[in-house]
């Protein structure tokens, strides 16, 4: 059940029809509830599907500096995971930490959050302060909140010390049919991508921008092997097409055979499957440690015959200890989560000794989100999109994620009634060829299904 707006958005109407419809007081929203804080404690399956609500939310009010955005599609990230089973922290506290300085950050301390960190949407209202933008326009989100009246904010915006991720930390996220944004964390949509490959690329694209290419993370350059953990996954995918994009050798690190073969059609020169070097080992000690990154040094080492100069690391407590060993002398360690756990333990003899560097990076600022978005413009990228759920199906799609059972990218839909819509520049689309925009999927177009069914994959 759509509002007229939502219907108006969804059948192309122009700026001056999308202003002629009211905003509706409620909208369609995955969300979770303060009640069901504590609902994990003590279990060990804590499974997201018991605790992402779908169903109608208050429209929230908007600032003078932000865009309501009618969302098209948005995708699962591994933040919504940690959302949904209020770990390490829950959320709620995190959005009464966002309230606190009042005004209109008030708005974000509710008993529900709308959850999501990536969208592909229509403009459909903008605050009096909005500049750049207008009603009508076609955009992808970027999840970074930043306040641009702090000083730091202007010299690279992860500096800023109240940054915080939308849909994750804040409130009216992208699993939705409408999200709040602020208008700087708007970028154009990519005309010749359909809306929801659009809603897989910013957060993801990004962060792997930032950590690989940006000044502020490992300026990889021609020849440079970079060894990519998780490369199946939305990071590595990304990470991949960059390494190879700047002339590098991407060596990328997956958990199956049949994850190794879509590996290596983004271009994955070398690709290791982690299974057959024993390099799953859990509460791995020391010596085991050492062990298992020379059997992974040894076998780069017989692929192309020298070590990393950068380890592309997301994982964490399983592969950091590794990542500090197989790099080379002088070689870097840039990290931007830990979806294995927080606390890691590695060997420092191989680290001060061997002069290594070890760099943490998060998000992406605007430059380098809209950098990320021109090579998508200029057909240097695609979008790792594997799958794509209806917003009836969000938290199955969340708990695909959680259990590592994808590749690349998960969609949900939101506004748009089926996939394959959103493509205002065909022309394009057609040159670069759909087996290069679907490199995750066996087949060139995505299968339309109603809302009521289960998930639309390629198979």
């Amino acid at each position: 059940m759509t509002d007229r707006l939502a219907t108006a958005v969804i059948e192309g109407a122009p700026a001056e029809a999308l202003l002629a419809q009211q905003v509706p007081t409620h909208y369609r929203a995955a969300h979770l509830r303060r009640e069901d804080v504590g609902m994990f404690d003590g279990v060990t399956d804590k499974d997201p599907r018991r605790s992402i609500h779908l169903g109608e939310v208050p429209m929230p009010e908007l600032a003078p500096d932000e865009a309501l955005v009618a969302v098209m599609a948005s995708s699962i990230n591994f933040n919504t995971v940690w959302s949904s089973i209020f770990e390490p922290v829950s959320t709620f506290d995190m959005l009464d930490r966002y309230a606190r300085p009042g005004g209109f950050a008030a708005r974000h301390r509710r008993d529900h959050q709308v959850i999501g960190s990536d969208a592909a949407g229509v403009v459909v209202r903008t605050g009096a302060g909005v500049r750049n933008w207008k009603v009508g326009d076609h955009v992808t989100v970027s999840p970074v909140v930043v306040d641009d009246q702090n000083a730091g904010a202007h010299d690279d915006a992860m500096l800023d010390p109240g940054m915080t991720a939308w849909g994750y930390e804040t409130n009216f996220g992208g699993l939705a049919h409408y999200c709040v944004v602020r208008a700087s964390q708007l970028l154009p949509k990519p005309a010749h991508l359909t809306w929801e490959e659009a809603a897989c690329i910013n957060l993801c694209g990004g962060t792997a921008y930032r950590m690989l290419v940006g000044e502020h993370g490992a300026r990889i350059k021609q020849g440079d092997i970079v060894l990519i953990w998780g490369a199946a996954g939305g990071l590595g995918a990304f990470a991949t097409q960059l390494v190879r994009n700047a002339g590098g050798i991407p060596v990328g690190v997956v958990s199956s055979r049949e994850k190794a073969r879509l590996v290596r059609a983004l271009g994955c020169e070398v690709v290791v499957d982690r299974t057959e070097l024993e390099l799953d080992s859990g509460d791995r000690g020391p010596e085991a440690t050492i062990a298992a990154a020379k059997r992974l040094g040894r076998a780069i080492r017989a692929a192309v015959g020298e070590d990393p100069h950068v380890a592309f690391d997301y994982t964490g407590r399983d592969t950091f200890g590794m990542s500090v060993i197989v790099v080379r002398r002088g070689g870097t360690v840039i990290t931007c989560g830990s979806s294995s756990g927080y606390r890691h333990e590695y060997d420092n003899r191989y680290l001060w000794m061997n002069l290594k560097r070890v760099i943490g990076s998060h998000a992406m600022n605007l430059k380098e989100a809209a950098e990320m978005i021109r090579l998508f413009d200029l057909g240097k990228l695609a979008p790792p999109l594997s799958a794509v759920h209806p917003l009836s199906d969000v938290a199955e799609a969340v708990r695909s994620v959680q259990q590592n059972v994808h590749v690349g990218k998960v969609g949900v839909l939101g506004l748009a009634p089926n996939a394959g819509l959103g493509v205002t520049d065909p022309e394009k689309r057609e040159r670069l060829g759909e087996d290069f925009l679907s490199p995750l999927r066996p087949l060139p177009a995505l299968i339309s299904v109603p809302d009521t069914d289960r998930v639309v994959v390629h198979q």
